[in-house]
């Protein structure tokens, strides 16, 4: 008889030891990525506006992925595409906790698509972390612009997020938009992670070898960045001098879920009382918010069959007549429309209607709606989860067709509502149908939150750097405020009180910038460039795999 003790059972022993003591050690570094992961999420929350401070910390942009970058190192490929899932959703949950105030299924609905979103990007990461394990970071800072810029595409577009919008309130800097658009300064706050990542990736006691070899890129990157900010000190726009349009406006600040006529008659007295008293500081124009009077005026002066609606629209139409400045308003705006089947049926707008002495003279329609609780265009293909999201109380409009631009008392403005402003192309456009200002109209006070409202008025900032125009925020609670074209908060409301602002918003015309011009050109040529990177980087594996079964 052999003995127990033989080599054989040794060598078993040995393995399924080795077995035994491989996977606490595998557990513990899942638990490390993790742990990681959740760290650069908070890190990314915290970089914009958020929880902790309402203005952000934005230092923090250039080393929150990090522990991203390090992770998908570190890890395969289904383990890229889990903690894709992971980050993806704690991130947004985090930065976006406000959502929660807005509608139920929001949080159903937003952190779970940047989840997806995040998991496809984390696995072209690891793929170039894989294709190019010498300068796989440079391809890798590509193509988190090349994922932002793909994140706002589409029915699910959303400008949420987006890590150069974190950089707001640093204004030597952001003037660089201009140039490039939020994508050269997503760009330059992204790199410095992915640098630090790949030095970092081989533990410390290779930090020396990482630098050496990483050294080049990084030193590229440096005086790119200094460039940026000898950019944005040397074209600051000189304002003296610059016409301006006295715009008064008016923050009602009331409770967007209280519907009903007796909400809407108290919105208009408050409408009404604050802008009297604005009146009196004889402004060019008196703007309320998105949807500051509900019922729809335009309807209801020729469909008089609510009685209670019409005597609402009469009591504004008649305030309005004997104002001496237009007023811009924010209105639902029912119309017929003839559908398909030959029949008509109404149909509401979210819209924008200048008024002039209590007749409405022009009219905007909003282009890009909000996903889900706006809007919901396959009905025909998913009917349940038409009927789902109806059930829940949403309201949809109807999309508008035309990119309008105001004029009034000299000046051409344009207004894109709600979140239209987070959208730089759709606000370019704007920009080259002629508008000289841009007026975001919005209600941001049903999150009863001022991060949100914050990271709101930041993203619209952009607006106006990008294209040189002073971008006026009119709303009902906050962030009400006047933004020039170098970025500068130049006046500006508390949230959450009912009031008006009388500021001088400057009419800057001279001349478009390259990103007016040429749009998302930076952001595309980092699609490409990353695209043709990892195209190159795949050929370079299979003629070398090929060559070896030759050999």
């Amino acid at each position: 008889m052999k003995s127990s003790s033989g080599p054989a059972v040794l060598k078993q022993r040995a393995a399924e030891a080795g077995t035994a003591e491989s996977r606490p050690s595998r557990a513990a570094a899942v638990a490390l990525e993790i742990g990681a992961l959740l760290l650069s999420a908070l890190l990314f929350a915290l970089s914009f506006p958020s929880f902790l401070s309402v203005w952000g910390w934005f230092p923090l942009a250039y080393v929150a992925f990090v522990p991203v970058f390090i992770v998908i190192h570190r890890t395969g490929w289904l383990g890229s595409a889990l903690y894709g899932l992971l980050f993806g959703y704690v991130s947004y949950a985090l930065y976006n906790y406000w959502l929660s105030s807005f509608h139920p299924l929001t949080l159903l609905i937003v952190p779970p698509i940047y989840a997806f979103y995040l998991l496809a990007a984390f696995l072209a990461l690891k793929a170039a972390d894989l294709l190019a394990p010498r300068y796989g970071f440079v391809i890798q800072s590509l193509l988190w612009v090349a994922y932002e810029l793909w994140k706002v595409q589409g029915f699910l577009g959303y400008s949420y997020g987006i890590i150069g919008y974190s950089q707001y309130l640093f204004r030597p800097l952001i003037r660089a938009a201009a140039l490039t658009g939020v994508w050269g300064i997503s760009w330059i706050v992204v790199f410095p992670s992915a640098w630090l990542a790949a030095v970092l990736r081989d533990g410390p006691s290779r930090l020396r070898a990482g630098f050496r070899r990483t050294w080049v890129p990084a030193a590229v990157w440096a005086l790119l960045f200094a460039a940026a900010l000898v950019y944005g000190a040397l074209s600051k726009v000189d304002l003296a001098g610059v016409r301006t349009w006295k715009v008064a406006l008016v923050q009602q600040n009331i409770d967007p879920w209280r519907g009903g006529y007796k909400a809407y008659r108290e919105s208009l007295h408050i409408l009404v009382r604050q802008s009297r008293q604005a009146v009196l500081y004889d402004p060019d124009i008196v703007i309320w918010s998105e949807t500051s009077f509900v019922p729809a005026i335009d309807w209801h002066t020729r469909y008089r069959t609510d009685r209670e609606a019409y005597e609402l629209v009469r009591e504004l139409k008649e305030f309005l007549a004997v104002q001496p400045m237009p007023y811009l308003i924010g209105n639902d705006d029912g119309q017929l429309k003839r559908m398909d089947d030959g029949s008509e049926q109404r149909v509401d707008y979210n819209a924008t209607v200048l008024f002039e002495a209590g007749r409405a003279v022009q009219t905007y329609r909003k282009l890009r709606l909000v996903p889900f609780t706006e809007y919901f265009p396959y009905r025909k293909w998913l009917p349940g989860v038409y009927e789902w999201l109806r059930s829940a109380d949403t309201h949809f409009w109807e999309k508008g067709e035309e990119y309008t631009v105001f004029q009034s008392a000299g000046v051409r403005f344009s207004t894109p509502i709600c979140f239209e402003d987070t959208f730089p192309d759709l606000n370019r456009q704007f920009i080259l149908r002629g508008a000289e200002v841009l007026v975001n109209m919005t209600n941001d006070s049903w999150s009863r939150s001022v991060a949100c409202e914050m990271q709101h008025m930041s993203i619209g900032l952009f607006r106006a750097v990008e294209n040189r125009r002073t971008l006026v925020r009119a709303t009902n609670g906050g962030i009400t405020c006047v933004i020039d074209p170098n970025g500068r908060i130049v006046a500006r409301l508390p949230p959450f009180i009912e009031g008006f602002l009388i500021a001088e918003a400057p009419v800057y015309t001279q001349g478009r910038t390259l990103y007016s011009r040429w749009g998302d050109w930076f952001a595309l040529a980092c699609l490409f460039a990353s695209g043709l990177a990892l195209g190159g980087g795949l050929l370079r594996l299979l003629w070398a795999r090929k060559r070896r079964l030759r050999s």
